[in-house]
């Protein structure tokens, strides 16, 4: 709970960061948090772990009085995405204009890049010590007078001893 409203009631910090970053992503974008954070509900899970929604392009109007065109909605996909997002691009238009309440999207453009994160590689799990090596760890360490680097020592000392195999006879 970052902020408080006059009448003290605590508010999510997403909805702070909403208000900060909806004015900045439609200016520089044209394109809206609310678009991006419901993007598996528009295009389905299938699509959504493999695309995202880039920006919006307005068609340039010279003057005032030039009728509304809708506008191209600019989708990243990776591989084979690409080619499932291309046959499903009228649903997906006819979802995004429900979902934003009006023509707004007329033509969908295809951009390929890398979209999914990579999260690098999952935690190591390590064994738990044996009796013996958490005393020897202990004793190694017990001569540091600063409690926090010794703790954080020790933390080192268990995850380089858990990382070995055990030495079983």
């Amino acid at each position: 709970m970052a902020g408080r409203t006059p009448y003290g009631n605590p508010v999510p910090v997403s909805d702070l960061a909403t208000k900060i970053l909806d004015p900045v992503l439609r200016k520089r974008a044209g394109i809206s948090i609310g678009l991006v954070q419901s993007w598996e509900e528009i295009a389905g899970p299938r699509l959504a772990s493999r695309s995202r929604p880039e920006k919006i392009q307005w068609p340039r109007r010279l003057h005032e009085d030039d009728p509304f065109e809708p506008a191209v909605l600019v989708i990243a996909c990776e591989g084979m995405a690409a080619l499932h997002l291309q046959h499903e691009t009228g649903e997906i238009i006819n979802r995004v204009n429900a979902f934003l309440g009006f023509t707004a999207i007329g033509r969908i453009r295809i951009v390929q890049k890398p979209v999914t994160t990579d999260k690098g590689r999952p935690k190591p799990t390590f064994r738990p010590l044996t009796a013996a090596e958490q005393a020897k760890l202990s004793s190694t360490v017990e001569l540091i007078e600063d409690d926090g680097l010794r703790a954080s020592l020790e933390r080192l000392g268990a995850t380089i001893l858990g990382e070995r195999k055990s030495k079983t006879p």
